[in-house]
């Protein structure tokens, strides 16, 4: 595919970044669409996504939604047909600066204060549209071959709350339409799969107006939820791990000297107890310091390995919010391990391992990420090197290939991300180990070593779910509500077939409930098909138990597995057994 630089030359692109360049291009033409049906707007940022493109436009007064997209979508048709060529030029700043005032793009013109004084500033042009970008571009607007406009949403100006709300249009662009029919068939599935409406069909949790961003999680939400945090108990258990709990509310001051205040106060909920600052807690890790700080330590109580279900609250801007996806307030299953340098190794192999376990356990595949040194980062040059070859380190002992991304670390220290595949291919990143030199030395932490000297204790965070709310809505659209039995709010559904059958149902129901089944009776007045539809459509259970007369008589059960969708008959106590251990072994069916 042959593209054009901003130097002006052109030549065929590597291949992996065709999509970058076709989507870049694509919100170009959606700029130039939406002048010619909106004069008045005005432009920002229209960037390439990973999974599209979009532009942020001031429209002014007017409001638009999904159903203007056609419309503009029919636009950007017109000026791919018309094969305009798509051209660089450069300007020096004065004269850029003019152009942008003069065509009234106050945006540009900001942006253009905001780079160095010697920038060399590019733009493009495509019949009566010029933007300011460094390109490249396809060289003509027909080599845009298969896009869709998909969302409209708002977006802050530099994504700050308090400049002006802006109107974001988002699309899809792939080389051809074979690839954009797939693409567009994902999302079909994917919305069938959205973990909000299964949430709401199956009754797990509700979100509304009166906690925006603060989930609500409903009984059956809440038998997945525990059943997540029994799995998770259980293996930290047998990693000997301790459990601890620390308080969802502390004083500024810990705040200030774990580096937070500086580095993520605005995201950070506060408020005044007897003239003191507090804040409700974005992250665990302070109280897991103070926890190991509580007493001494020696050489040989490391490594001191603390997990904790914490609940965190995050502020975030309310049109980034997502159901389960984005939240303000969501239990992190954190760690923090406390160490010996020498035991770093050891430590994140651990780690390693009991997070691929969790992963295995639902079929997850997953990649690795290692992130580097951020710009606002706290700490010394050779406590960053020494962190960030800790890592490196620790993953090649493990044979684990890894993505470098520079400078995405946390400010206190380098991280390894784990980025999830679900059964539609989309990525998503939840675990994460991160090595921390700086909080152990910003909260005075020590251990005495073996020669009776004090030492400093390294300190990993980790988390496997990452956050047990978002957890849960991967898993829901990765299962499509039909969890593993073990996993299942609702694991059995007795389904009598009549009120002949109706004791016999009870009888059953209440055996299965003694024996901790999560099961629910459907005594309803409706005939059998719809109460087998609604069980297997709505309720997603793993089980159905259909009773008539004939196993009232025979004393047996019939048993629809979901799976297979086949119907067998054995007697109760033979069921249960083998339910039981289905959901001991915690099978992933």
């Amino acid at each position: 595919m042959k593209v054009i630089y901003n130097d002006g030359h052109q030549a065929e692109c590597p291949q992996d970044e065709e999509l970058h360049i076709i989507r870049h291009t694509a919100a170009h033409i959606l700029a130039q669409a939406v002048k010619h049906l909106y004069p008045d707007a005005h432009f920002a940022y229209g960037p390439a996504t990973e999974k599209g493109f979009h532009y942020d436009i001031d429209l002014g007064d007017v409001k638009i939604s999904e159903e203007d997209l056609p419309a503009i979508e029919k636009e950007m048709a017109a000026i791919v047909k018309a094969n305009l060529p798509i051209r660089p030029f450069t300007l020096d700043r004065q004269e850029a600066i003019a152009q942008m005032e003069a065509a009234g793009e106050i945006y540009k013109v900001e942006h253009i204060g905001d780079l160095p004084e010697d920038a060399v500033l590019t733009f493009f042009k495509q019949g009566d549209y010029t933007d300011m970008c460094v390109g490249p571009h396809l060289c003509y607007t027909k080599a845009l071959k298969a896009f869709k406009l998909t969302t409209v949403s708002g977006a802050y100006w530099k994504n700050d709350k308090n400049n002006k709300m802006l109107t974001r249009i988002g699309g899809i662009a792939f080389r051809d339409k074979d690839e954009l029919e797939a693409y567009l068939k994902l999302l079909e599935e994917a919305e069938k799969r959205d973990h909000r409406r299964i949430g709401k069909e199956m009754g797990l949790f509700m979100l509304c107006e009166e906690g925006p961003g603060f989930p609500f999680f409903l009984p059956k939400g809440m038998q997945l939820k525990n059943a997540l945090v029994d799995y998770w108990r259980d293996i930290h258990y047998a990693a000997d791990y301790v459990e601890v709990s620390t308080p969802m509310m502390m004083n500024r001051h810990l705040w200030e000297t774990s580096g937070h205040w500086d580095h993520y106060k605005d995201n950070m909920y506060a408020t005044k107890i007897d003239d003191e600052d507090f804040c409700i807690k974005p992250m665990n890790c302070p109280g897991g310091v103070m926890v190991y700080r509580s007493q001494p330590h020696s050489y040989r109580d490391l490594p001191l390995r603390c997990g904790e279900l914490g609940l965190v609250h995050r502020h975030e801007l309310k049109g980034a919010l997502h159901g389960l996806f984005r939240v303000r307030c969501f239990t992190q299953d954190d760690a923090h391990i406390f160490m010996t340098r020498e035991q770093i190794p050891e430590e994140i192999a651990g780690v390693v391992s009991l997070i691929n376990q969790v992963y295995s356990k639902f079929g997850f595949e997953y990649f690795v990420e290692l992130s580097t040194r951020p710009e606002d980062s706290m700490g010394s040059d050779e406590d960053w090197e020494d962190a960030t070859n800790g890592l490196k380190t620790a993953l090649e002992k493990l044979g684990m290939p890894y993505i470098l991304n520079e400078g995405d670390g946390a400010f206190y220290g380098p991280k390894i991300d784990f980025h999830l595949r679900d059964c539609l291919g989309r990525t998503w990143q939840c675990g994460t180990i991160q090595l921390d030199f700086q909080m152990p030395i910003n909260f005075g932490l020590e251990y005495v070593a073996e020669d009776g000297t004090k030492k400093r204790p390294i300190m990993i965070h980790r988390v496997c779910y990452g956050s047990i709310e978002r957890f849960i809505g991967i898993l829901t659209e990765h299962f499509a509500g039909k969890y593993p039995t073990w996993l299942a709010p609702v694991q059995v559904k007795v389904l009598p077939v009549s009120d002949k059958s109706m004791d016999y149902a009870k009888e059953v129901y209440q055996a299965l409930k003694d024996a901790k089944i999560r099961v629910e009776l459907d005594d309803r007045n409706e005939k059998i098909g719809y109460k087998i539809r609604s069980a297997r459509q709505v309720d997603r259970v793993p089980y159905m138990l259909i009773l008539g007369e004939k196993e009232v008589n025979e004393g047996t059960v019939s048993v629809r597995d979901r799976a297979t969708d086949q119907t067998i008959t054995c007697t109760l106590a033979e069921f249960q057994e083998k339910l039981a251990q289905e959901i001991k072994d915690r099978v992933n069916n």
